[in-house]
């Protein structure tokens, strides 16, 4: 019964289509071309609807897709959506024409059109342009899903067919024409990675671009993608970070680098990780961790006051204060707190025996420092909900940061976390060519005991440091996770206008 229903809504869908089909072949004949090649706008709808009393007995021109058509003989109310809003237009037969309302009369919801005339308020009190010329610019030839608009009390409830998630991340551009909500979303990400720009730049660091194709990858933790340069006959990698070649520029004798840029990582999807996502990274000379965590908390707070207009967000439920300065708490410290263990110096079968009884699976193959690092990231991590900066991390877990200046078993590293999730990582650059090379080396062995994620040694990056790199603090801030913190969205995949999906099922 289910299939049979399938197959009705099916020969509907292309019966719709094929209705649309021959509307087009009638506008053809008609003479008119249903896909010109420009329009003159002279407004957006929410101009006019911010200020109708400048505008009521005004000539504008407004163009948009239409949304709705309530016909009445020879007249008709339409609603046209443009980039900014929605607006009700009037077309009436003994305005327009005879011709123009024939061809007014194919077209369709889904429709972008021009529409010049005069704004008017109706007895209703509803702001409206009364058409005087209506042009269509791009005939739709595939249905829009219908959205549907009831108001339950003092709420307006939103039906519509467009709500299978898949669907929407497959199909963004529908996503983004039926549902106003997702493309502020997407206004919203532009406006914070412009804000940090403007932030980094106001204090004089440069914005500079760094290979994606690289003979060898760096700079964190991940399994690469691979592919083959056919001239030179190599395989090159896609870039899992920046830092590798921004440090390369400190050493050249910059300052301050920063790169905004989409990073790449073989490595598995959930809503928090996507294959392709963005990244700040900024490298200053001179300075370390603990300068690095003040800029972090005035940068973000800063991006905060400009988007939102203030230091409190509400995300899932919570509110967030983003007010400086965020509570700080060391690694180790904060593990005890939330699992009664001291895991600072334990040998690796303290560790496995620790995890045991926190009911951690372990990998045969981890060694100390991934077994810690997945006892922090399930017993740890998502209680930090509030903004929290945990310092000082394993040496271990961190092959690219500096020795602790008071602890040599740990680093100079901090990440900051909010909602239970990191949302960046930060060191002080270790520059000691000898200490990088035998931290690069451990990976090595990392390597060849079967941790696919280790870092590989990059002999062009020691010969650098051995130029020198002055004492340098580094940071890198997931710009996605940033997004999904400021406009309330629970994966990733929401704040990315095309994430990566499985290959459709046709």
């Amino acid at each position: 019964m289910a299939e049979n229903k399938n197959n009705l809504e099916l020969e509907d869908l292309n019966e719709v289509m094929r209705v649309r089909r021959q509307k087009l072949q009638r506008l053809n004949e008609l003479g008119v071309n249903p896909y010109p090649y420009n329009f003159k706008r002279t407004e957006y709808s929410t101009n006019i609807l911010a200020e109708p009393n400048k505008y009521i007995g005004k000539e504008v021109s407004v163009s948009g897709r239409l949304m709705a058509i309530r016909g009445m003989g020879k007249a008709a109310f339409a609603h046209l959506l443009d980039s900014k809003g929605r607006i009700q237009i009037y077309v009436r037969k003994d305005q327009i024409g005879d011709e123009n309302f024939e061809v007014f009369n194919l077209f369709d919801i889904g429709d972008i059109i021009g529409v010049s005339g005069e704004v008017f308020e109706t007895r209703t009190g509803e702001t409206t342009i009364k058409a005087a010329k209506i042009e269509l610019l791009s005939k739709n030839l595939r249905p829009l899903p219908i959205v549907k608009e009831k108001q339950e009390g003092d709420k307006k409830v939103v039906y519509h067919q467009f709500a299978d998630k898949e669907l929407r991340y497959r199909q963004r551009y529908v996503d983004l024409i039926v549902n106003p909500e997702v493309r502020a979303v997407f206004v919203t990400r532009s406006r914070i990675i412009s804000s940090m720009r403007r932030y980094l730049d106001g204090r004089g660091f440069l914005e500079v671009e760094t290979p994606v194709l690289q003979p060898i990858y760096g700079g964190a933790s991940a399994r690469p993608f691979v592919t083959h340069h056919n001239t030179l006959d190599m395989d090159l990698y896609l870039r899992i970070a920046d830092e590798l070649y921004l440090k390369r520029l400190i050493v050249g004798g910059y300052d301050g680098v920063y790169e905004i840029s989409k990073d790449f990582r073989n490595e598995g999807m959930d809503r928090f990780h996507n294959p392709e996502f963005s990244m700040m990274e900024l490298y200053v000379a001179f300075e370390d961790y603990h300068w690095m965590m003040l800029l972090v908390e005035e940068m973000i707070s800063s991006i905060a006051q400009e988007v939102v207009g203030e230091m409190k967000i509400s995300n899932q439920g919570r509110e967030i204060d983003l007010t400086p300065p965020w509570k700080r708490v060391t690694f180790f410290d904060i593990i005890e707190e939330y699992t009664d263990k001291n895991l600072y110096g334990k040998e690796l079968e303290d560790l496995k025996k620790a995890a045991k009884d926190l009911n951690i699976d372990v990998d045969p193959s981890w060694r100390q420092g991934k077994i810690i690092n997945e006892i922090f990231s399930e017993k740890v991590e998502p209680n930090l909900i509030q903004p929290t900066f945990v310092t000082d991390y394993p040496i271990e877990l961190s092959p690219l940061a500096k020795k602790h200046r008071d602890d040599p078993k740990l680093v100079e590293r901090f990440e900051p976390f909010i909602l239970g999730g990191e949302i960046g990582n930060a060191y002080s650059e270790l520059n000691d060519p000898l200490d990088q090379r035998e931290r690069f080396m451990a990976q090595k062995k990392l390597i060849e005991l079967g941790d696919e994620e280790a870092h590989v040694l990059d002999e062009d990056f020691l010969r650098s440091l051995e130029y020198g790199m002055p004492p340098t603090a580094g940071l890198g801030i997931g710009i996605d996770r940033l997004v999904m913190l400021f406009t309330d969205q629970p994966s990733i995949r929401d704040v990315i206008f095309f994430p990566q999906m499985r290959p459709e099922d046709k």
